[in-house]
């Protein structure tokens, strides 16, 4: 089976949907928090030449689309997913890698950041050379922020002023010197524990809301 992974043009148009479809259903699987696209916005990312598709025998196999935020200050990539008949394949891995290698010479001075619960997402990051940061260092542009309006942690994120939530957010900057491999190895076991601490701090402080209520 071969898969191709290409920038994305108007021929692409028809996969919007299902790609919005697939986004939400992977969410749910996992229980995790997300913000919904709608097709329109995937097109017009396509049209814009923002976003990679990966094509098997012409079906829908997975996309990841760009954003640029403060004139091309920061670049995040967001909507990676890949179509369930093609899982366990490194297809997700291989799409990040491509668009993260189109966005260096797309963006060649912007960093390149995103938030993300998933550890998946997390490893491929810290093998690309993100390392993980504090939401501080990730753009202040409150359309991004806005972007996670339909995610179920939303009000948590709003509760912190943006400054925490339960994604971890990661950054890579192409100012500091790279080394291979990466400086940050992933280490799955630190993130994922630290993951539930966060989850656990929040639900503490909701329960106890509740408890005052209550009284």
């Amino acid at each position: 089976m071969k898969i191709s992974i290409v920038v994305t043009q108007e021929e692409h148009f028809k996969f919007a949907q299902e790609i919005c479809d697939t986004i939400e259903s992977s969410a749910l699987l996992r229980g995790t928090g997300i913000a919904k696209r709608t097709p329109e916005y995937i097109q017009k990312k396509m049209s814009n030449g923002d976003a990679m598709i990966a094509l098997a025998d012409g079906k829908f196999a997975g996309f990841c689309y760009i954003e640029s935020w403060q004139h091309g200050k920061f670049v995040a990539h967001s909507g990676l997913i890949v179509h369930p008949d093609y899982r366990s394949l490194g297809l997700a891995k291989k799409i990040k890698s491509k668009v993260f290698d189109y966005s260096l010479k797309r963006y060649p001075d912007a960093k390149i950041f995103g938030i993300t619960t998933g550890l998946a997402v997390m490893k491929i990051n810290s093998e690309l050379g993100y390392k993980p940061v504090p939401f501080s260092e990730l753009t202040t542009d409150p359309s991004f922020w806005s972007g996670c309006k339909t995610c179920t942690n939303y009000q948590i994120l709003q509760s912190k002023e943006n400054k925490m939530c339960l994604c971890t957010g990661m950054l890579y900057d192409p100012k500091e010197k790279q080394k291979t491999p990466p400086r940050h190895p992933f280490n799955e076991a630190v993130l994922s524990r630290l993951k539930k601490i966060k989850q656990a701090l929040f639900l503490n402080k909701i329960l106890s809301f509740v408890f005052l209520f209550k009284i």
